[in-house]
């Protein structure tokens, strides 16, 4: 039997304790998502961990985040074309305990593996972000249930 898993559509200055939601972004163009992003990456920017940032290629350059006080010596970015096996690299950085947040976009993602990971996420403290311009992430039914 399929279990729902927890999606939190939410603002990206949205703070909580709760890790066990995915919290999902969603954005309605790359200005937008760059917005977004600065402002998840500024909201964890204090913390001693670090945050992993999967990316596609339009994401904030290095001058744009030094401009924002973003200290990227804590940010670690893999673009996705650089990505041989997502799932592996997902699952290390949610549970390994190194990262406080790890910041993805949804179309990289499937449902299946949405909910996969979803189904862990009461094991870490790492928080997880998906950015998404498809509102249809959030209206599969295996997919919802309130956070």
């Amino acid at each position: 039997m399929l279990q729902p898993i927890t999606v939190r559509t939410v603002k990206s200055y949205q703070q909580d304790e709760l890790s066990d939601c995915v919290n999902v972004i969603q954005i309605e163009d790359e200005i937008s998502a760059t917005f977004e992003l600065l402002k998840v990456l500024h909201q964890y920017n204090s913390l001693s961990a670090w945050t992993l940032l999967i990316a596609p290629d339009h994401v904030p350059s290095k001058a744009l985040l030094d401009s924002c006080s973003i200290d990227t010596s804590k940010l670690l970015v893999i673009r996705q074309k650089h990505l041989v096996n997502l799932e592996y690299v997902l699952r290390s950085a949610l549970y390994n305990g190194n990262f406080a947040a790890v910041i993805t976009w949804t179309d990289m993602l499937n449902n299946q593996l949405l909910a996969d990971l979803s189904l862990d996420l009461n094991k870490t403290t790492t928080k997880l972000y998906c950015f998404t311009k498809n509102s249809n992430v959030i209206d599969v039914p295996s997919l919802k249930q309130a956070c």
